[in-house]
């Protein structure tokens, strides 16, 4: 059973240079050997994606040139709707639609989420549609958005993902889990401070 990410991703010029590198034959025996399509969410995958706050997002414009754009929201901003289908509520901008409009002449896009915490990144080939303010799926890619203002919805279906390696993720946190960790760790020298008290 074929890997959907590698037939994507491993051209014949990248095959070509992993052959040079000498990392072809690795590849080769990964993909001969018996291994899930990727081309449906797991519990892992639809947790993973409920739980982020940001994610970059890139398609290809009618020139031929790959655009890349940043989309973040509160924690939960992006709904899994099924094993194969994703989705987020497109908040008000800067107007200059550029990821919309590369959308109108081709729906393919590569998206990239990472979490620096846990260093985990999970990389998604899909086919986007754009969702009118006005359509009932609305109510649901508006989940974990409330008070925030929106022009549109995001629906991706999954071609295929593929979880890559930690190596050379440099640990970052978020200020609510700085903040959190604080309290932990204020709660807990407030305890030891009492117990020195009654001591004391």
């Amino acid at each position: 059973m074929p890997n959907a990410y590698h037939e994507i991703a491993f051209t014949s010029a990248v095959k070509a240079l992993q052959e040079d590198a000498g990392s072809r034959d690795i590849y080769a025996k990964y993909e001969a050997s018996p291994m899930q399509m990727k081309t449906e969410f797991s519990e892992s995958e639809m947790s993973y994606l409920a739980e982020r706050d940001s994610f970059y997002i890139s398609t290809v414009s009618e020139t031929g040139w790959p655009y890349m754009q940043h989309r973040g929201g509160p924690a939960g901003f992006v709904n899994v709707l099924n094993e194969k289908e994703f989705g987020w509520a497109e908040y008000f901008g800067n107007r200059q639609y550029i990821t919309t409009g590369n959308l109108c002449g081709d729906d393919r896009v590569s998206l990239f989420f990472i979490d620096y915490a846990t260093k985990t990144r999970l990389k998604i080939f899909g086919h986007a549609r754009v969702v009118d303010a006005d359509n009932p799926l609305m109510t649901k890619l508006t989940e974990g958005s409330v008070g925030i203002t929106v022009e549109r919805g995001m629906v991706i279906k999954v071609a295929s993902y593929e979880w890559n390696c930690p190596k050379y993720i440099t640990e970052r946190y978020t200020k609510v889990e700085v903040q959190q960790a604080l309290a932990q760790m204020g709660a807990r020298i407030a305890e030891l401070e009492a117990q020195l008290a009654q001591n004391g």
